[in-house]
């Protein structure tokens, strides 16, 4: 399989942004485009070869590469603003897009010089699932790895992959660090390392070809694993929670679009039983009023405690309860909140919403998909609850809390 950096080396490459505002004004460029291609993007199951060159040309998968190492250095506000853009072409493309640029992330947890390695091409595209549902054995020089693991987003045109294991030694678990009875440990490797397996057939998000992968007694050197709870580099990118910032901007951007479609829709628009325009319909106007009063209080939300987050860590401060529980919970309303409002126009337009080219419907089905990431379910709001109580949180990872 010829990979997607092997299909950009066969032709010169554009100039690659520089700056957060040319990295967005390239990404709202995309976004005709990319609606334009939705109808192939799903067909496809994945993202083909030439959008994902799209969207490496735009420079959406390098922007969170620091700027002392020739990236646009996009903080998560910027990096979930791109992404929002995106999904307002294509949810799929958004959320590889999302995922992909996790490459520079991961490279302030490992060593220098695996970092370097990843970073010498800073449009490397990193895939895969970093909750421990493998087995790393140690052995000496590193581990011997199997497992399978699923919803690979983004792996049919990765470069590198991450798989997280739980370690064992001698054939038993081995305790994490921390004296905790589980060792979770993120290993990477190429993407040729695993086996793909084709098990992406869904109702949604079918572009973003989260397929399972899995490998066998893989050897994985040690400096190719990692911890998310011991960075490298210490600083706002290398938190637990950093890969999980920017996930808001893909049903944000989703609901943005569906609303404007309706908006539009509704303005040549007649209610054929009472012969009356839609902009004076009662119920067109309650729709319209309450999905947008909806959208802008979930997005206020995301990115005002972005920003609060932002502003602590940059003064090398310790982000409190309150503070990460409150991006948490902004999340998961997002993506609420966005299934709601699409689910709300599809219901206003009717009939006229399950015909093509009608692209509510698959909206609501990329909405659908996306609600069962585990970011977004009941789960998280326990772990929430239970912090702020002084509980136990059920998904740790979801509140940034890596044992």
């Amino acid at each position: 399989m010829v990979t997607s950096q092997e299909v950009a080396a066969r032709r010169p490459a554009p100039a690659r942004p520089t700056t957060p505002e040319e990295l967005l004004r390239r990404a709202e460029d995309l976004v005709p485009v990319l609606r334009g291609l939705s109808d192939d993007i799903e067909r496809a199951r994945r993202l083909p070869d030439a959008v994902v060159e799209k969207l490496r040309d735009a420079g959406v998968f390098r922007m969170g590469v620091p700027t002392e190492q020739g990236g646009p250095g996009l903080d998560s506000v910027q990096q979930t603003e791109v992404v929002e853009t995106l999904a307002r072409g294509d949810a799929s493309a958004a959320w590889c897009a999302m995922i992909g640029m996790d490459t520079p992330l991961y490279a302030q947890f490992l060593p220098e010089s695996v970092a370097r390695e990843e970073l010498s091409d800073p449009d490397a595209i990193t895939a895969g699932l970093i909750l421990p549902l493998g087995r790393a054995e140690r052995v000496p020089g590193g581990y011997r790895v199997t497992g399978r693991w699923g919803f690979g987003s983004g792996i049919t045109h990765a470069d590198w992959v991450v798989a997280g294991c739980f370690v064992h030694r001698d054939g038993r678990p081995e305790q994490g660090p921390d004296g905790s009875p589980r060792h979770w440990r993120i290993m990477l490797a190429r993407r040729d390392a695993f086996e793909v397996l084709d098990t992406w057939h869904t109702t949604g998000l079918a572009g973003s070809g989260s397929n399972d992968y899995q490998a066998k007694d893989l050897f994985v050197p040690e400096e190719h694993s990692f911890s998310l709870g011991a960075p490298r580099v210490e600083g706002p990118h290398s938190t637990a929670e950093a890969i999980l910032r920017n996930m808001p901007g893909v049903p944000l951007g989703v609901a943005r679009a569906a609303l404007d479609h309706v908006r539009e829709l509704a303005a040549g628009r007649t209610d054929r039983a009472a012969a009356t325009p839609w902009a004076d319909t009662y119920r067109v106007q309650m729709a319209i009023a309450e999905s947008e009063m909806e959208l802008g209080a979930a997005r206020h939300a995301v990115y005002g405690s972005l920003r609060r987050q932002a502003e602590i860590l940059e003064k090398g401060g310790e982000i409190g309860r309150d503070d990460r529980v409150d991006t948490v919970l902004a999340r998961v309303n997002a993506f609420r909140v966005a299934r709601a409002i699409v689910s709300r126009l599809y219901d206003l337009v009717a009939t006229t919403a399950v015909y093509r080219p009608s692209p509510l419907d698959r909206w609501l089905r990329d909405l659908t998909t996306m609600r069962q990431h585990v970011i977004a379910q009941d789960q998280v709001l326990q772990s929430a609850g239970a912090h702020l109580l002084g509980g136990t949180p059920s998904n740790p990872f979801s509140l940034g809390i890596v044992a």
